[in-house]
């Protein structure tokens, strides 16, 4: 299903972070129309005739080239240019600039259903804060069964079954000096198609549930730098019972990965037994990733030493006289 925004939810952006402050000036009819893409087009050349480029589900920016280009056409030419403009599936005209209502297009745009807004803001900055509004508003999102911790600046996506002991691992990771970003239930976004970040649900935002406690708030038992509202998901630790029975790998040389709305994240996968210092280990596998980041990947280094030195020694066996030295 496409994600989309109504034009009525854009107009409630009043006041908001990134917000247009857009006034509604004509069309309310069509505020529920729906905006599905977070790309904005310029109608320059529509104007012009070639109509045939706009794209149904995207806002259309009228800045000051377009309205000077409209006062400047005779009234039938004018007429037939809006028309073939308001003829698409537009969502929405946005005029910038706080620039005076073209001749003709207010009533246009009242007949025809299309919400006609106008913003004081220029119209890069207008652009600039819709485009970051809507993909926002309209990135791919999921909400996974798990605890997000930011460990040193990595977010990690703790999984596992219900009642393994994620949210005590958690709190024990917050009197560590990590930070709790959501528990139970993490929403997780995804930005510019390349970037996922999960936040908590508002209505359970900086709470923990611990079996035998109750819900406890972070922020109340370790103050405000214990919680972060938000963070990039940047790898997930995966707990699972301890299966004697189950080879674990244990060198690390493979990476493994899992996908969250289709993009692949590391994965580290942690079997859960009496007496392993969970939070200990989650902290290790952070800080293992830093590396690894950074070029210093543990396994390699080892690996590499160890085809070195076998190269050695097949060197000497190859040399008799170095053999007989031996």
């Amino acid at each position: 299903m496409t994600a989309s925004v109504s034009v009525g939810t854009l107009v409630g952006m009043r006041g908001e972070a990134n917000g247009l402050d857009v006034d509604l000036l004509a069309g309310s009819a069509g505020l529920s129309r729906e905006i599905t893409s977070p790309h904005v087009q310029k109608s320059g050349l529509a104007l012009a005739g070639f109509d045939q480029f706009l794209h149904s589900g995207r806002v259309l920016i009228f800045g000051e080239s377009e309205v000077r280009c409209l006062e400047q056409m005779d009234g039938t030419a004018r007429g037939q240019a809006i028309a073939r403009v308001l003829a698409h599936q537009l969502p929405c005209i946005l005029l910038t600039l706080g620039l005076e209502v073209p001749p003709d297009l207010a009533e246009a745009s009242e007949r025809a259903g299309v919400p006609l807004l106008r913003t004081k803001l220029p119209t890069s900055i207008a652009i600039a804060r819709l485009t970051t509004r809507l993909d926002d508003q309209l990135a791919p999102r999921e909400t996974r069964h798990g605890v997000l911790i930011d460990v040193l600046g990595l977010g990690v996506l703790i999984t596992g079954e219900s009642g393994i002991g994620k949210s005590e691992c958690a709190l024990d990771l917050v009197g560590r000096g990590h930070r709790l970003v959501a528990d139970d239930a993490v929403e997780v976004r995804c930005r510019s198609g390349t970037v996922l970040i999960g936040r908590s649900p508002e209505l359970i935002r900086h709470h923990v549930e611990v079996r035998g406690l109750g819900l406890v708030n972070v922020t109340d038992l370790f103050g405000v730098s214990a919680t972060r509202s938000s963070k990039r998901v940047e790898v997930v630790v995966h707990f699972e019972r301890w299966d004697p029975a189950r080879e674990y790998d244990r060198l690390g040389l493979d990476p493994v990965f899992t996908e969250i709305l289709g993009i692949p994240v590391p994965l580290v996968t942690i079997p859960v037994a009496s007496a392993r210092n969970l939070a200990m280990l989650v902290e290790v596998a952070a800080r293992t990733h830093l590396l690894r980041s950074r070029g210093r990947h543990a396994a390699h280094l080892l690996a590499a030493r160890l085809e070195r030195r076998l190269e050695e020694l097949g060197e000497r066996e190859s040399d008799p006289a170095e053999s007989e030295d031996i």
